[in-house]
């Protein structure tokens, strides 16, 4: 179980990846209150652990249950997150901002932090595939909630850090790397419609 445990470890680091989310983070929060971003980053972490201690409970049976593929999953997962990425690179982000004022914590931790930047395809496939290999004991499910739990927290310090950044790049720098992090989660989209698209046709 220890190798298992390590595997487990290392996997989620590469999928969740809690230090690649602080730019992306800034690009989403960009001009919003740091109160506001601080709600925005814990209710995106705990939507996140939510949806991936579930997935690892019950992700294999509920896409079972429901007829849908793990690859499909991933187009799907895919597809959502390139329309992020187009609003980023044009900032049509900038424009919804206004709407979303009335209760944007709520929206933004959500969709599209929670799902599917944190919580996406890679992330949700991995626990199903990582929870499959504990065979059902107990201790092993619950030591890898643990290691994805700290995965996460990870990601939660990273994102209460990203002001500082933020504030170091000023508004002209704030532009251009919302624009160079779309252009970067559209290319991941796309990774993850192929490999979807790859998984379908084997």
């Amino acid at each position: 179980m220890t190798e298992q445990l390590i595997s487990a470890f290392v996997t989620l680091l590469v999928v969740i990846d809690p230090v690649g989310l602080g730019p992306v983070f800034i690009g989403l929060t960009s001009g919003m209150e740091e109160q506001l971003k601080r709600r925005i980053a814990l209710q995106a972490s705990l939507i996140a652990f939510g949806v991936l201690a579930s997935s690892a409970l019950a992700g294999n049976w509920l896409l079972g249950a429901l007829g849908i593929s793990l690859a499909a999953f991933r187009i799907a997962g895919g597809l959502l997150l390139f329309a992020i990425a187009f609003e980023m690179v044009l900032q049509h982000r900038a424009e919804r901002k206004v709407d979303q004022a009335g209760q944007p914590g709520t929206v933004l931790a959500a969709f599209p932090l929670g799902i599917p930047l944190m919580a996406g395809p890679g992330a949700i496939t991995a626990m199903v595939l990582l929870a499959g290999r504990m065979n059902g004991n107990p201790l092993g499910l619950a030591a890898l909630i643990a290691i994805m739990g700290l995965m996460l927290l990870a990601a939660w310090l990273v994102f209460l850090g990203a002001s500082r950044l933020e504030r170091l790049l000023g508004r002209q720098g704030e532009a251009v790397l919302g624009r160079l992090l779309g252009v970067l989660l559209a290319a991941l989209a796309v990774q993850y419609v192929a490999d979807g698209i790859r998984a379908l046709s084997l």
